[in-house]
């Protein structure tokens, strides 16, 4: 399911724990790192269920419309395409899904905000969802249309729901861009939305514990890399998450002969621009392209294949 970049980050996250806390047990750090990949299946499972709670109230809002005492004829006859498009009924009808959604449903029905009226009633005032109902083409293009941009748009920006996933896992908020993309390329691709694991298979697991281990293992020799190549700065000096990127970035490529150069460089530049300082990005690409450059040079970076270093 995760993109190597998400499981970078994943990693980092770990490694930022493991380091800062100076705990000895590596194997008690793995498990509680392979723990925060699970997490981010269940975060998938919960904006799912959020969904689908909203299309269970809207299913609500519309019955009781109808016992209304003086009814309209809105009210009588309501639009239900929110409840009824082909997206919601294809979910709806996968029993394994729906089974693992029914199991997470109660971090949106057990707490005191009342998130789903509040979020229902956002999303039912808005042009976006007013206009959708009155739509006459009821192409599913449409219904995919409408469903991405109502969860990008107003659902997963709202704050409350924030809160919501920072109570469950200090994680979350980060991880939400990434599972957020995951979900919307099921939807445009008709895929299900199910998944078995946040693994792609077992060389995405393999990478993120070789890349743990590694950095570990080798901190103290990477750190005195860092001194070396970073001219004029004391190590105290340098922002932690930056050190921590270029240990990471060290150990793919001195350790991992099958990963291109060029990838873990254009990565960890990347992840920098967004989890560190506003000079990081250049910082970070500086340091690394003088210690390609001089470790290609000295012979010290080995790659099996051609053209990855």
């Amino acid at each position: 399911m995760l993109s190597r970049r998400h499981i970078r980050v994943k990693v980092m996250q770990s490694l930022y724990s493991y380091l800062s806390t100076k705990v000895n047990e590596m194997s008690v750090a793995e498990r509680a790192m392979l723990k925060h990949f699970d997490e981010v299946v269940e975060l998938k499972l919960v904006i799912i269920s959020l969904w689908i709670q909203l299309v269970k109230h809207a299913d609500n809002f519309y019955e009781e419309g109808k016992k209304k005492h003086l009814p309209t004829a809105l009210d009588l006859n309501p639009n239900t395409r929110f409840v009824d498009n082909d997206i919601i009924t294809s979910v709806r009808s996968n029993l394994d899904l729906m089974d693992k959604v029914a199991r997470v449903s109660g971090t949106w029905i057990k707490n005191d905000h009342d998130i789903v009226h509040k979020l229902f009633k956002e999303l039912y005032q808005s042009d976006l969802y007013q206009k959708y109902i009155a739509n006459e083409n009821k192409d599913v293009e449409v219904d995919k249309k409408f469903i991405i941009n109502a969860l990008n748009d107003y659902i997963l920006k709202n704050e409350l729901v924030h809160h919501i996933f920072e109570e469950r896992s200090i994680y979350w908020v980060d991880d939400l861009p990434f599972i957020a993309a995951i979900i919307f390329g099921d939807i445009k691709e008709d895929k299900s939305m199910d998944t078995k694991g946040a693994f792609k298979d077992s060389s995405d697991k393999e990478f993120a514990l070789k890349l743990f281990r590694n950095t570990i293992n080798n901190n103290e020799d990477y750190e005195q890399i860092i001194i070396k190549f970073a001219r004029n700065w004391e190590i105290d000096r340098i922002a932690k998450m930056d050190q921590l990127f270029l240990k990471m970035a060290f150990a793919e490529i001195l350790s991992m002969p099958e990963l291109p150069v060029k990838v873990s460089m254009n990565e960890y530049i990347e992840i920098a621009k967004y989890y560190s300082t506003a000079k990081s990005k250049l910082f970070v690409n500086g340091l690394l392209d003088n210690f390609v450059k001089t470790y290609t040079r000295e012979g010290k970076i080995k790659k099996t294949g051609r053209g990855l270093v």
